[in-house]
């Protein structure tokens, strides 16, 4: 440790230069957002979609554009500019299919063969009337095309699959472009394009407000607690760095930045605090006892920096429990953080320590003692937990199972509406598709024929309308289209276009006509919906937002339908696409929790064995670190707010941070047991010297959550609720409860 001591200016000039280099990594830090980021990874439904896309491609590959109006859209310079608009499209970069009422046709035999009739007269505004009551009649398009007040209309665009977020910059911009030439103000847009602006923007705005909002709140803390500048600008600057090298290690390790990077900011600003105050505080005692600087550091680093690096790797861990999850973009969270804990702890550990043995004394301690209140309140509370024992362990017990009851009302009832930003335009675009149009969440349908069988064979054919029709009579599902449809069209045509003729026709042999008609007029869209060798199809449908636990009950009646009423011999239907995934990874939630949990807490327990080398010592570091854990899920619970991925790291949160304090306290009391105290004597030093830090550390940690309150993003703003409560309350069973049962079980 001495040569350590000796090299403090080496480690100063060497951290410097990792900080340059760091700078010029942040640049290239990338933002990125996709839904299959929370894909359930190994699951076979993930990989029977990624093989269904092969054959039929993503079903997120689509951009929607309604432009209202504030009458009906039968107007006749509305539907002019919105024709162009249209026709446009079809030249906007990465669209491969542009469809709009006004460029589509109603297909009609006549003696001459078929003839096409436009679905509006465009330029006939007499015929308005007629074609409004036809379309209403097909319902075909209403809450597709056209909402069913008439007052808006949606061009829908095919994209290429994946878009990436330069390629929807590139096509928002050439959209927004020609939407101004048109003088199309009144517009709403949804789809991945969209979705990747919006929360890419989202994101880059959450890291720089929560950045800056945590290092003036650090300031704030640090200034109210010593009053010296140098000790407030050092401790600023040696978080900064620590969270300025995990930038640049993200950087350099190419990880991108995902919805949750919000929270890397304030948990090392917040972590880095806390590792800054321990160290700092039992420092400065002990020069104020008139200790040398190197006395006092080497004393400081036995005494608190084992606990610091022991808290540390507890948080890490807790952190590292969520590498459980088969989310991708949870998991590469937890990954993360903990890479920056560990990183925050090593800067402060040599950049900060290194520092403070070049700085003078003088520039370090206040110019003049002030009244110390800690004193007397640190001590009225030790008084307190042994005055009130049983009192504690009765309200303790108590808070237990309410904490229990809570647990059993948590619901994953998750809305995907909940993860855009509050009051946004995508919010409110989200919510104007959800009211008039069919909604964004995709619903697949696998379809696959069986032995001999073809998609093609009339009898599979028969089978497929049965789903169809009974997914149609769902009022969740909208906007349901399948091969089918091309043979109804053409039954319809063939009966002079009368809507009730849209239906499959009654016989084999006219069945026939219409399967060869269909290969020779619509061959092309006819393959985005049966694959070359005519064994599988889809059926393509939407499902409104209305939460997670309705969307499976109906999940759930449509698997007892294929399972009950389907002729499985012939074909058979398999539920698939992006929004089943979204929701199934839901479900994985709550156990892959539990599992990193358990896994976390096994972890930490072995820490605390090799610590304390004492079993009741190790069962009374468990056992207040449980409680917040309980509180937390109780929140959930009473709150009524839904469990999904994004909630699911404020129990990793909680854990990893929760027992440094316990880590601390315990820590702070075997070194006065082992100096030859009296348990009350170690309890008290434990306290004085421990206690006024494990406040001002917890009460960091509870302001800086906080400030995720005025996020923008829904699951953030629960996130910092929830992780700020339950902090808290950590705090006060440790400051309450761990004197007791030291005081019961180590008698």
């Amino acid at each position: 440790m001495q040569k350590l001591f000796s090299l403090k200016k080496t480690i100063i000039y060497f951290f410097a230069l990792l900080g340059l280099g760091s700078l010029f990594l942040v640049g290239n830090l990338r933002f990125a957002f996709d839904f299959s980021h929370f894909f359930p990874e190994g699951d076979e439904d993930l990989l029977f979609y990624q093989n269904f896309i092969k054959d039929f491609g993503t079903d997120d590959n689509f951009l929607l554009i309604a432009i209202e109006r504030d009458e009906t859209v039968f107007n006749e310079d509305f539907l002019k500019r919105f024709d162009s608009f249209s026709k446009d499209a079809k030249n906007f970069p990465y669209v491969t299919e542009n469809q709009s009422l006004t460029t589509l046709f109603y297909p009609l035999k006549s003696a001459l063969g078929y003839t096409r009739m436009p679905i509006i007269h465009i330029n006939d505004s007499l015929r308005y009337v007629n074609d409004w009551r036809k379309i209403q009649e097909d319902d075909i398009f209403i809450n597709n095309l056209i909402d069913d007040n008439a007052t808006s209309l949606v061009l829908v665009l095919e994209t290429v699959n994946d878009l990436n977020y330069d390629q929807s910059i590139e096509l928002l911009t050439a959209v927004r472009t020609r939407l101004k030439i048109a003088e199309f103000e009144d517009y709403h847009m949804l789809g991945r394009a969209f979705f990747y602006e919006s929360l890419i923007n989202m994101q880059r705005r959450e890291f720089m407000i929560t950045t800056t909002a945590s290092s003036i709140l650090i300031v704030l803390i640090l200034f109210l607690v010593y009053r010296r500048i140098t000790v407030v600008v050092l401790s600023l600057f040696s978080i900064l760095l620590s969270l300025l090298l995990f930038m640049g290690l993200l950087s350099l390790l190419e990880i991108e930045l995902t919805v949750l990077a919000a929270f890397y900011p304030i948990l090392l600003l917040i972590v880095g605090t806390s590792d800054v105050i321990h160290i700092m505080d039992d420092y400065l005692g002990k020069l104020k006892k008139g200790l040398a600087k190197e006395v006092a550091m080497r004393l400081t680093l036995k005494e608190v920096g084992v606990s610091t690096l022991l808290t540390s790797i507890t948080t890490a861990i807790g952190f590292g429990s969520l590498l459980t999850s088969k989310s991708t973009s949870v998991s590469g969270f937890g990954f993360n953080a903990a890479l920056g804990v560990l990183t925050t702890f090593i800067t402060v550990l040599f950049f900060t320590c290194a520092v403070l043995l070049l700085l003078d004394k003088k520039y370090l301690l206040p110019k003049k003692e002030r009244p110390n209140t800690w004193v007397k309140t640190l001590i009225s509370t030790s008084k307190f937990t042994k005055k009130n024992p049983r009192s504690i362990l009765t309200g303790s017990l108590l808070f237990g199972i309410i904490c229990l009851v809570g647990m059993t009302k948590i619901n994953t009832n998750y809305q995907i509406k909940n993860s855009f930003p509050v009051n946004s335009k995508i919010a409110n675009d989200f919510d104007f598709f959800q009211k008039k149009y069919a909604g964004f969440r995709p619903l697949e349908v696998a379809v696959q024929a069986q032995g001999t069988s073809k998609i093609t064979d009339f009898s599979v054919v028969k089978e497929i309308e049965k789903v169809v029709q009974y997914m149609k009579s769902f009022p969740e599902i909208r906007n349901v289209q399948s091969a089918n449809a091309f043979y109804k069209g053409l039954h319809k045509a063939n009966n002079l276009n009368r809507s009730d003729y849209f239906t499959l026709p009654n016989d084999q042999k006219t069945f026939n006509t219409y399967q060869k008609e269909v290969h020779r007029f619509a061959r092309r869209q006819f393959y985005k919906f049966v694959d070359s060798t005519a064994t599988k199809s889809r059926i393509s449908s939407k499902v409104l937002d209305v939460g997670l636990d309705s969307i499976t009950r109906v999940y759930d009646d449509l698997d007892t339908f294929l399972a009950t009423k389907i002729d499985t011999s012939l074909v058979t239907f398999k539920l698939t696409g992006t929004g089943i995934l979204l929701d199934k990874n839901s479900f994985y939630v709550r156990e892959s929790l539990i599992n990193g949990l358990l896994m976390g807490t096994l972890l930490v327990a072995i820490i605390m064995a090799l610590l304390f080398k004492n079993l009741k010592l190790l069962v009374i570091s468990i056992l207040p670190n449980i409680l917040p854990l309980l509180f937390a899920a109780a929140l959930l619970g009473f709150l009524g707010i839904p469990l999904e991925a994004t909630i699911s790291v404020v129990f990793a949160i909680v854990f990893g941070i929760a027992v440094d304090d316990t880590i601390h306290f315990l820590g702070r009391y075997k070194v006065g047991i082992s100096q030859g105290l009296t348990q009350e004597e170690a309890l008290k030093i434990t306290f004085l010297e421990t206690g006024r830090a494990l406040v001002i550390t917890t009460l960091s940690l509870f302001f800086g959550f906080l400030i995720l309150l005025f996020s923008i993003h829904q699951p953030s703003v629960t996130i910092g609720l929830l992780v700020s409560v339950t902090l808290l309350t950590a705090l006060i069973l440790d400051l309450l409860l761990l004197p007791v049962l030291i005081r019961k079980l180590l008698k």
